[in-house]
C-alpha cells in the first residue's frame, strides 16, 4: 500500500467535500492519497445554460482527460453530472451511500407565490424548470448557476421568488437557508444525492482500494436510474428524472420525461422482487414510449435539429413515431374539414345507389341523422379505411375500389340503374362525375363538407413534404416552392404532384403509413 492514489476533482467547495471524504474512506482502509484540484469548463463558463454548452460531461471531461494523461489516479464525482457511458478505458471503482436526493425550493419571505398566477423561479437545469412549469404554469423560470454558494447570493441579490437546489448539495457544503420546501412531488435528476469513483481500466491497484467504499444498495438503484436515461438517450438536453428505491425485498423505479416548457408530461413506475430487477428499466422506457415518449423525444431534439420532412395532415403520436429516427418531421393541416348539417328531407330522398368517396362524407351522415334511419340500397366507396367506417356506422357495401377512377369505372359497368347521389365536399375532383357523365349517368351532388385551404410557410430545412391529395397539393404551393421531394399518398395525389414537382414519389397502398414507410425507404 505504498502508492499514494491521486484524487481528483473539481475545486468547487462542494467537490471538495466529496472528495475529502473519498480520501478519508480510503485512509481508514489504509490507503494514502493526496487531492488534485481542476477547473472545468462547467465551472468557468457560466453565462450559458448547461444544454447551451453541447458538451457531453461538461463537468466531469477535464477529469477524465487528466486520468487519461496519467496526472490522477481517481476522479470523484456527483453521480448525476457524470455521462451514462464513460470514456473509453474508464471504469466506475465505486459509488458511495447516497445521500438526500431531494430538489429543494429555497425562497424569501413567504409561500404565497405558490398559489399566485405570477412568481419566478430559478434554476438552471431542464428537469427541474419542466416539472416546475408543469405544476405553475404561468410562473417564469430563469436560468441559474454557478456553484451552491454563488447560487445562493444570486438568490439574495435579485427579485426572485426562489431557487432551486439539490438538498445533498446544500447540506454537504452545511447551507441553510431561513426558508425551505422539499419538493417531494419533484422527480430528481439519475443518481442525484449519489458520489462515484472513477478509475483506469487497466488500474487494479486504484481499483481494488476503491472496492471497500461501494455501497450495494446505492449501486444498484443508480445503475438502474442511469440505465432509464441511457435507454431513453437522455441527458443534460432533456428534461428526464428518475428514481430507484428499494423497500424490503422489492425495488421501485419512477421515471419521468417531460417537454422543455412542461406542458407534456409522461410519467411510470414499476416495482420488481430484488434480484429480478435487470430489466426494471427497459420496462419503464418501453411504457413511456408507449405512451407517446419517442414523439416528445424527437420533439425535444427538434429545439437544435430542423426538421427535414413535412407533412401536410397532422400526424398523430403513433404516427409521427413511425419515421426513422434519424428523420426530423414536421406537421400541420393544410386543409381544414367542416362537417355540413344534411337536410333529412335530402338523406331521405337520395337514390338507391349512393356514392362515397372520402371518411369526412360518412362522419357528416352520421353527424347528421340516425344511421338506423338510412335506407341506402346500394353503396359504393373509395378506400378501404372508408368501407369499414361504413359497414360499421350505417350498412354493408355493395363494391368499393382504391381510387374514384378506378370506382367510376367499375360503376360505368355494373351499376344498378342510371341515377346516383354522391356525398362530396365543395372542392370535389372531376373526375368520377365526368366519367359517370359521359355514360349518362346522372348525379345527385350533395356537399356533405366543407374543405377549406390552410396553407403553412414551411422552414427552409425541409427537404420532402407528405401530400394526401390533390387539395393539400394546391394548398401548399400558396405558400411555398416545388424544390422538395413530393411523397404522395395515391395516383391521383401523384397526378397532380408531376404537374409541379420534378421528384414524385407514390406509396405503394393509399394509407398515410404507406407515405410514411415511403420516406423512411427514401432515406435508408
Amino acid at each position: 500500500m505504498s502508492k499514494i492514489i491521486r484524487i481528483g476533482t473539481r475545486d468547487s467547495e462542494l467537490a471538495l467535500w466529496q472528495a475529502k471524504t473519498v480520501q478519508k474512506q480510503l485512509k481508514e482502509q489504509g490507503y494514502q492519497s493526496v487531492l488534485v484540484p481542476v477547473k472545468s469548463i462547467g465551472d468557468l463558463v457560466l453565462d450559458k445554460p448547461l444544454h447551451e454548452l453541447g458538451i457531453t460531461g461538461v463537468f466531469t471531461k477535464t477529469l477524465d482527460i487528466a486520468m487519461l494523461k496519467g496526472e490522477i489516479d481517481i476522479a470523484v464525482h456527483s453521480m448525476k453530472d457524470v455521462p451514462t457511458v464513460l470514456p473509453k478505458g474508464i471504469v466506475q471503482a465505486a459509488v458511495l451511500k447516497r445521500g438526500n436526493y431531494m430538489d429543494i425550493l429555497a425562497f424569501k419571505n413567504n409561500e404565497e407565490f405558490l398559489g399566485q398566477k405570477e412568481a419566478v423561479i430559478a434554476t438552471g437545469s431542464l428537469r427541474r424548470k419542466a416539472q416546475w412549469l408543469n405544476r405553475y404554469p404561468s410562473h417564469e423560470i430563469v436560468d441559474l448557476r454557478g456553484n451552491v454558494q454563488t447560487r445562493a447570493e444570486k438568490l439574495d441579490n435579485n427579485d426572485w421568488n426562489g431557487a432551486i437546489f439539490a438538498a445533498a448539495g446544500l447540506e454537504r457544503v452545511g447551507l441553510e437557508f431561513e426558508n425551505t420546501i422539499g419538493l417531494t412531488w419533484m422527480v430528481p435528476a439519475p443518481a442525484q444525492g449519489a458520489v462515484v469513483v472513477v478509475a483506469l481500466e487497466d488500474d487494479e491497484f486504484s481499483k481494488n482500494a476503491c472496492k471497500e467504499l461501494n455501497h450495494k444498495e446505492t449501486e444498484i438503484c443508480t445503475t438502474l436510474e442511469r440505465k432509464f436515461l441511457n435507454l431513453l438517450e437522455g441527458g443534460c438536453t432533456a428534461p428526464i428524472g428518475a428514481l430507484a428505491i428499494i423497500k424490503d425485498t422489492n425495488i421501485s423505479l419512477k421515471g419521468v420525461l417531460l417537454s422543455v416548457d412542461g406542458k407534456k408530461k409522461i410519467e411510470v413506475e414499476f416495482t420488481s422482487k430484488l434480484g429480478k430487477h435487470e430489466n426494471l428499466a427497459e420496462a419503464c422506457v418501453e411504457r413511456i414510449f408507449s405512451r407517446g415518449g419517442k414523439l416528445l423525444m424527437s420533439e425535444i431534439a427538434g429545439i437544435t435539429k430542423e426538421p427535414v420532412v413535412f407533412s401536410t395532415k397532422k400526424l398523430t403520436t403513433e404516427q409521427a413515431e413511425r419515421f426513422d429516427s434519424k428523420i426530423a418531421v414536421a406537421s400541420e393541416d393544410f386543409i381544414q374539414i367542416s362537417l355540413n348539417r344534411i337536410p333529412r328531407l335530402t338523406l331521405k330522398a337520395a337514390h338507391k345507389n349512393v356514392i362515397i368517396t372520402s371518411q369526412n362524407a360518412v362522419e357528416a351522415l352520421i353527424a347528421s341523422i340516425n344511421p338506423e334511419e338510412l335506407k341506402f340500397e346500394n353503396i359504393y366507396c373509395v378506400g378501404r379505411k372508408t368501407k369499414r367506417l361504413i359497414e360499421r356506422r350505417i350498412g354493408k357495401v355493395t363494391h368499393f375500389e382504391s381510387s374514384a377512377k378506378e370506382l367510376a369505372d367499375y360503376l360505368v359497368e355494373h351499376i344498378d340503374g342510371t341515377t346516383a347521389s354522391y356525398f362530396c365536399s365543395n372542392i370535389r375532383l372531376d373526375e368520377l362525375p365526368s366519367i359517370l357523365a359521359e355514360h349518362r349517368i346522372e348525379l345527385t351532388e350533395i356537399e356533405a363538407y366543407s374543405t377549406k385551404k390552410s396553407p403553412v410557410k414551411v422552414a427552409n430545412s425541409i427537404k420532402g413534404v407528405l401530400f394526401y391529395s390533390p387539395s393539400t397539393i394546391d394548398s401548399y404551393l400558396q405558400e411555398n416552392t416545388s424544390d422538395v421531394v413530393a411523397y404522395c399518398i395515391g395516383d391521383t395525389t401523384a397526378t397532380e404532384a408531376k404537374k409541379h414537382f420534378s421528384k414524385v414519389h407514390t406509396a405503394k397502398m393509399p394509407t398515410l403509413e404507406s407515405v410514411i414507410d415511403l420516406v423512411n425507404k427514401d432515406y435508408e
